[in-house]
Order: structure tokens, then sequence, then C-alpha cells
């Protein structure tokens, strides 16, 4: 094969992420700028938490609406539960992340197939909290772990055996 059937091609200027991207979807370091940062809840300062929250409330409001969840899967009272607040926050984002510029069409497809695995930890979660055979909500019982755990300890390398 002579150069002019090369299969090859090069984007000068470092264009060439662009230009993959614009060719098979995604590529490693370029994302969308439709999609915003997703946050770990204890990193978030208040403005941003607020912002967040809210956002997520609509959010679960439109997929309890659009998949008919029932409140075995999602409670009313699901703000007040840790484990279900950090599930429904994770799936509004692998969601949203289904659905940048930059997806090459499997990201829909793959949030269904989440969203299934999902339901069923909801599930799990919201049986486990008993708000929804009360009828009424139950706050969760608070673990607290032995205050001579490793944070009270030195660390050496003979403790782990």
């Amino acid at each position: 094969m002579d150069d002019e059937e090369s299969f090859e091609y090069t984007v000068g200027g470092g264009a060439e992420d662009e230009f993959a991207a614009m060719l098979f979807g995604s590529t490693e370091g370029k994302r969308s700028n439709r999609v915003p940062v997703t946050y770990r809840w204890r990193d978030m300062d208040p403005r941003t938490a607020h912002a967040v929250w809210h956002q997520l409330g609509a959010w679960v409001e439109w997929l309890v609406t659009t998949y008919h969840l029932p409140t075995s899967v999602v409670p009313d009272c699901w703000w007040k539960h840790s484990e279900l607040v950090a599930e429904l926050y994770a799936l509004q984002r692998a969601e949203q992340a289904s659905y940048t510029e930059d997806d090459g069409g499997y990201g829909p497809l793959s949030f269904h197939e989440r969203l299934t695995h999902s339901i069923e930890r909801l599930r799990e979660h919201t049986r486990s909290a008993g708000c929804v055979g009360l009828q009424a909500h139950r706050d969760p019982v608070r673990r607290a772990l032995p205050q001579d755990g490793p944070i009270a300890e030195a660390w050496s390398p003979d403790q782990m055996g």
C-alpha cells in the first residue's frame, strides 16, 4: 500500500482527542461540558450541597413518576435515609452521564441496566428501614464503632498478620 492509500490520519495542533471523539464517541480525558461534576456528599460546601440537594429532589420525583416506582422501592421519606440518598444520587449521576454529547449511543441502555440493579438495592434498603410497613418514617439506628479502633491506635505492619 502506498502513502495515498494509508488509513492513518494525523491531526495537527493537539486536536487528536477531538478528532477521535468525533469518529468514535468518548475518548480518555474528553468529557462533555453538559454533565456537572459528581460530588461526594461529605466534601460539598453548603452552597453546593443545597443546589445538588434540590436537583436530586426534582430528579427523584421524575424517576418515581416516570418508572412508576412504588413506596417499597422509594419511600416517601427517602431523603431521611442516607443509604437511599446515596443510591439515588449515584443513579441520578449515571442517568445524566448516559446522555452526554460524547456518548456513542450506549449510555441510555447502560443506564437502564444499572436501574434494574439499583431498584433491587433500593428495595432492600427500604425494607431494612421499615418505613413502608409502618406507614410512617422510622429513624435509622445509628451505629457507633468502638472508640479503641484504628484511629485511636498507632498502626504497625505487625497488625496485618
